[in-house]
């Protein structure tokens, strides 16, 4: 990347208009443009100069962009390519990011939007070209975690260093980031890998069963043992183990459990035989586990233990350059498994969900799309249909003086056209005399939702 954030941008449009226009808006920013008519100038272009990111227009006489896109992922495999489009349709635009495209913007084209998604196209080119064997799974479809940001890009570079050594490694982030997909995709890549992957969640088992679950038992062990029960440390022999929620384990636990990792050994409950295991543990938390063991409720030797490599999964609202793969990617699913064809999103419903800071993560984007499938009817998902399902983010906090003032103004003028539009979005927005996409932007930031 050029020095201070500067940018090597190529522009491929046919139109000198809107060539002309977003040179300006990229220039105004100190940023360096290149331009070209059409795809095969493009790949000229590329052949003779390195650029940190290309904004490639669908539709050009000759070469389409779509063609072209798989073109420059070819040569320029690093460089993150952002398609434009004035018609854009969604299934466009899954083609494109199929394709490797790092975003897809429709015209007329939001200065603001275009720009925060071009820093965000340039952080993705540099990070590929300072790793470049990782580049061509930078998406890491091959591992069912999707995403193209920086910050998704980085775990997976992470996660395949890490996955062939034998380290225990500790995964954490916030609930429904999708740790587990983390733990499968390092059980994937490991040399244990045509061996057992087991899971344990240790959050979901009541305290008493957890070390039956764990460790095993023999017939008549405790009241209830009616059969053997082999453990999961034994089951994932040769394997891997994955310990979800583990700060969740009660002391006890713990300490048989670090023993268990330190000897290799497993006693069920009731034998008198050891079993000698050959484990590797990933073990995932939502916890600080650093302020747990300062007040006793983690053992700091387990810690030490299960810490051989920390890896952290970013929340939603840090990488919201995924959010509308990751919408697209669950509608789709969610289509498939209804049995319904042609749904889409349509650009304000995607700007609903950009702005959204998702407290429930992954997870509550898949749920809310699943949502959307069964109870949107036609064939478009709007923003207004998604407005009411999200959860009303906080409201800003008040602020002194004038600004303060004004904010709460505004947001008395907001309820109030929304009570008197009976809460139709569209209605609201046109009696303020602003866009639906900006109606939805501040009622997120207020926290504004019908009680």
């Amino acid at each position: 990347m050029s020095p201070r954030g500067k940018l090597e941008v190529l522009l491929v449009d046919d139109d000198p208009r809107i060539r002309s226009a977003l040179r300006g808006v990229l220039e105004d920013e100190g940023h360096t443009v290149g331009e070209a008519p059409d795809g095969a100038q493009a790949l000229a272009a590329l052949e003779n100069r390195q650029f940190d990111a290309v904004l490639l227009d669908v539709n050009m006489p000759g070469m389409s962009g779509l063609d072209a896109l798989v073109s420059i992922r070819e040569m320029a495999p690093s460089t993150g390519v952002i398609m434009v489009s004035g018609e854009g349709t969604i299934a466009t635009a899954v083609q494109a990011l199929k394709r490797g495209a790092f975003d897809f913007i429709e015209k007329p084209v939001d200065p603001e939007h275009l720009l925060r998604v071009l820093a965000q196209a340039a952080q993705l080119t540099e990070l590929r070209r300072a790793s470049p064997a990782n580049a061509a799974k930078a998406d890491g479809d091959d591992l069912g975690i999707l995403g193209q940001s920086p910050a998704i890009a980085a775990l997976l570079s992470d996660i395949r260093r890490v996955a062939p050594s034998q380290a225990k490694v500790l995964v954490t982030g916030e609930n429904g980031v999708g740790k587990d997909l983390v733990a499968e995709a390092i059980h994937r890549l490991s040399k244990r890998a045509d061996q057992a992957f087991v899971k344990l969640n240790c959050a979901a088992i009541p305290r008493d069963l957890v070390e039956s679950e764990l460790f095993g038992h023999e017939k008549g062990a405790f009241t209830g043992a009616l059969q053997r029960k082999v453990g999961r440390l034994e089951r994932a022999d040769g394997g891997t183990l994955f310990l979800d929620e583990i700060g969740d384990l009660s002391a006890e636990s713990q300490a048989k459990l670090l023993r268990a990792l330190e000897t290799g050994e497993v006693d069920r409950i009731g034998a008198t035989d050891t079993i000698k295991v050959d484990v590797r543990i990933v073990s995932a938390t939502n916890k600080d586990l650093a302020e747990a063991m300062e007040i006793g409720e983690f053992r700091r030797d387990l810690f030490y233990r299960l810490n051989g490599v920390p890896l952290h999964v970013p929340p939603l609202r840090e990488r919201r350059a995924d959010v509308p793969l990751l919408a697209r990617h669950f509608l789709a699913q969610s289509c498939a498994a209804e049995g319904i064809t042609g749904k889409g999103l349509a650009p304000e419903a995607l700007a609903v969900l950009e702005e959204y800071r998702w407290p429930g993560n992954v997870r509550e984007l898949k749920n809310l799309m699943e949502r959307a499938v069964i109870l949107v009817a036609g064939a478009e998902v709007r923003g207004e249909d998604l407005a009411p399902w999200l959860e009303a983010g906080a409201a800003s906090e008040e602020t002194a003086g004038l600004r303060g003032e004004i904010e709460r103004r505004e947001i008395e003028a907001i309820r109030r056209a929304l009570e008197q539009a009976n809460w139709n979005v569209t209605q609201a927005a046109a009696g303020l005399g602003i866009d639906r996409t900006n109606l939805h932007r501040k009622m997120r930031k207020y926290g504004i939702a019908r009680r």
